[in-house]
């Protein structure tokens, strides 16, 4: 069944005049297939190495039955109100000077361009602690693989690639860590840019969609005495990004930040404050302008913005803000849901059907955005594995569903590691491209299908 991305109430209020995406999807550049041959090697050691994945949970918002009820009516009520009055001045501007009013571009099929790429994405994964990884020690090193391999994840491959999205999935993240690639003006190295390309070619080359991010940086702390000089940095790089993949269609998205946050500080994983939150909206935009300024199909590229630290919780899902007048952007969050399950090392290993926590994020996601025109897109979730498989399994096919309902693509948080001692995500053996967990691999398969 296919999920269901857009109510009436959405495309009402999608009539806003806008330059809209690429409505359909534009003859695919020559990529050269650059297959690669993967060697068996033994399997991953136990001491594997795994960076730490920079995710908090949302807090819990508890409410009583009869609440719920009334918000979902006062909802209702206002978004009848939204929509006459979207309609009105769709009328006025229609009727002003005796000019038609510009229409957003929708598809045959009534979406908007915007939601035809969301909802074309099914289950996704990342490629994490790879092209994100950074070592203090490789800083001044220019061979972009001894960086690639520095978390203990062996060198990328086509055949990896390969392997993932015989899964179903169709959407591949690649996290990339810029801050040792880029010299004192802001230059990005070539060498390392020429292998960002080649993974994102592996992937975009089978026709899937590629999500690139500027991930592990320390440059973009979100203060107000660091605003200016994060948002030069951030428009250089995203300049020359744009600039290097400007022929890619739209199975091509940029997303500006990955969880931009006052690192080591008693906010960095509590929804942050107000000079964080509207540092890190101030340098979205830097980023979301200097892509828009490039050539090339970068004018109508699908962006993602995350709020701050990308976190999902209502008070930072409130203060996201949207470019006006573009609808080829959605909302980037990071939900490990619910936390003690999902995210704790030292948690439940039992899932114990709590979904108070999705149906929440699902419900505010769905009020706060995409009903009032604003694709979403999960661009992490997962849950740790402790030994748990069944419980796994059971979490993820609701997870999955409810995420289904209202449209949203999910990409499972996959940083290689299995048994060590941190957070161990993996879900694919990277050396010998096997699947250690079918039961998570049947529930991926049996949601890319329903969603094709």
């Amino acid at each position: 069944m296919k999920r269901k991305v857009i109510s009436a109430l959405a495309i009402a209020m999608l009539i806003t005049a806008v330059t809209g995406c690429a409505g359909k999807k534009e003859p695919q550049s020559e990529v050269p297939a650059q297959e690669s041959s993967v060697e068996v090697s033994e399997e991953i050691e136990n001491t594997e190495e795994a960076a730490p994945a920079e995710e908090a949970s949302a807090e819990v918002e508890e409410s009583a039955e009869a609440e719920e009820t009334e918000e979902v009516q006062a909802d209702a009520e206002e978004s009848t109100e939204e929509t006459a009055e979207v309609a009105e001045d769709a009328d006025d501007l229609a009727s002003e000077d005796g000019e038609e009013a510009e229409v957003t571009e929708e598809t045959e099929d009534g979406m908007t361009p915007a939601f035809k790429i969301v909802n074309d994405m099914t289950v996704g994964w990342n490629l994490g602690n790879t092209m994100d990884a950074h070592v203090d020690n490789f800083a001044s090193d220019k061979d972009p693989k001894k960086h690639e391999t520095s978390w203990g994840n062996p060198e990328t491959t086509q055949g990896l690639i390969d392997a993932v999205l015989a899964t179903g999935v169709n959407t591949i993240r690649i996290p990339v860590t810029w801050k040792f690639h880029v010299d004192e003006n802001n230059n990005i190295d070539a060498a390392w840019m020429d292998r960002v390309q080649e993974i994102v070619d592996y992937a975009y080359g089978r026709g899937a969609y590629v999500i690139i991010n500027v991930h592990h940086e320390d440059w973009n702390y979100p203060y107000y005495d660091n605003k200016d000089a994060a948002s030069e940095k951030i428009s250089a790089i995203w300049s020359q990004i744009s600039d290097r993949f400007k022929d890619y269609d739209s199975h091509l998205i940029f997303e500006v930040q990955n969880e931009p946050r006052k690192v080591g500080t008693d906010v960095e994983w509590t929804g942050g404050d107000d000079e964080g939150r509207e540092v890190v909206n101030a340098v979205n935009m830097a980023a979301y302008e200097a892509i828009r300024a490039s050539e090339g199909n970068n004018k109508t590229r699908l962006i993602m913005l995350p709020g701050y630290a990308a976190s999902s919780s209502t008070e930072v899902l409130s203060s996201i803000q949207i470019p006006e007048n573009d609808d080829c952007v959605a909302v980037s969050v990071h939900a490990y849901t619910p936390y003690d399950f999902a995210l704790n090392i030292s948690g439940r290993a039992e899932w114990n059907n709590d979904t108070q926590d999705i149906v929440r994020l699902m419900r505010d996601l769905n009020r706060m955005f995409i009903s009032k025109g604003t694709p979403v897109i999960i661009g992490e979730f997962g849950a740790l594995n402790k030994n748990n498989e069944e419980e796994r399994v059971e979490w993820l096919d609701y997870y999955l569903s409810k995420a289904d309902e209202n449209g949203i693509p999910c990409i499972w948080w996959d940083n290689g590691a299995f048994n060590s001692d941190g957070e161990n995500f993996g879900i694919i053996d990277r050396r010998k491209l096997e699947f250690p967990y079918p039961g998570i691999i049947d529930v991926i398969e049996k949601h890319t299908k329903e969603n094709q």
